[in-house]
């Protein structure tokens, strides 16, 4: 594709966020989790709605890279009511994952834009649009002054900002790089609950916040996205009574 193509495609996609129909939307400062042990360590009570996140898997692992995917869609999904703007490089996104996660078809937006330089600067537009939801963008490189740009972005379009990061190479630590965003998480994937009969449990991740601003790094297990886009804390283990039987219940048994 030619330089003018490439341009002239950049500028069909900014045209498409443009025509988007802004919605009526109820900002908050912060997005809580709702769930205390988490809140409570980050520096705004929750994630500040107007700025930019980061999100990578912990590996290059697809287990790693999907609770990554799934861990922003369930951030986008509890953001607003309004639709959500997911900019990918191929169209390779499955969509009923998302639906699963709190985002259905009806409140998804997919534009495919190929290199990561078209990806940010179509995002930079749907930041300052500000009448969606959440902007989601999936990126490898990325440098401090791209970063920045999507932070003003954020703030002036009251926007959240989800950037995921994808690995590109194993060696390579797509967080690795100085960033202007206000939180960066790795979710990894963790063995789920064993059930009482054969089955698949509740997927399980190890989030880890690894920087926020004004805040200390945390990890936590969790239980991955519900239908509505909330995480839980896995409930503790029964315990089975540690009192010894009585000689006659061992006899009768």
């Amino acid at each position: 594709m030619t330089s003018t193509a490439k341009s002239e495609r950049l500028q069909s996609l900014i045209a498409q966020v443009q025509a988007i129909a802004p919605v009526s939307r109820t900002d908050a400062p912060s997005l809580p989790f709702g769930i205390v042990g988490i809140d409570d360590k980050l520096a705004s009570r929750g994630l500040a709605s107007s700025a930019l996140h980061e999100i990578a898997g912990e590996t290059a692992a697809l287990g790693d890279d999907a609770a990554a995917t799934l861990f922003a869609g369930g951030i986008a999904a509890r953001a607003s009511q309004g639709d959500v703007l997911w900019i990918m490089e191929r169209p390779d996104l499955f969509a009923p994952g998302l639906a699963g996660a709190g985002i259905p078809a009806s409140r998804l937006i997919q534009v495919e834009a190929g290199r990561d330089a078209d990806a940010l600067a179509v995002m930079e537009e749907a930041l300052r649009h500000g009448g969606l939801a959440a902007v989601v963008c999936e990126a490898a490189r990325i440098g401090m002054t791209a970063t920045r740009r999507l932070q003003l972005a954020a703030e002036e379009g009251g926007t959240m900002a989800l950037l995921l990061r994808r690995w590109r190479r194993a060696a390579e630590d797509p967080l690795a790089q100085p960033s202007s965003a206000v939180t960066r998480w790795r979710i990894a994937c963790a063995p789920s609950e064993a059930l009482p009969v054969p089955g698949v449990g509740r997927a399980r991740w190890q989030v880890s916040l690894v920087r926020q601003r004004g805040g200390d790094p945390q990890s936590w297990l969790l239980e991955g996205c519900d239908a509505t886009g909330c995480l839980a804390v896995p409930a503790e283990p029964r315990r089975r009574s540690a009192a010894p039987r009585r000689r006659e219940d061992r006899q009768a048994a």
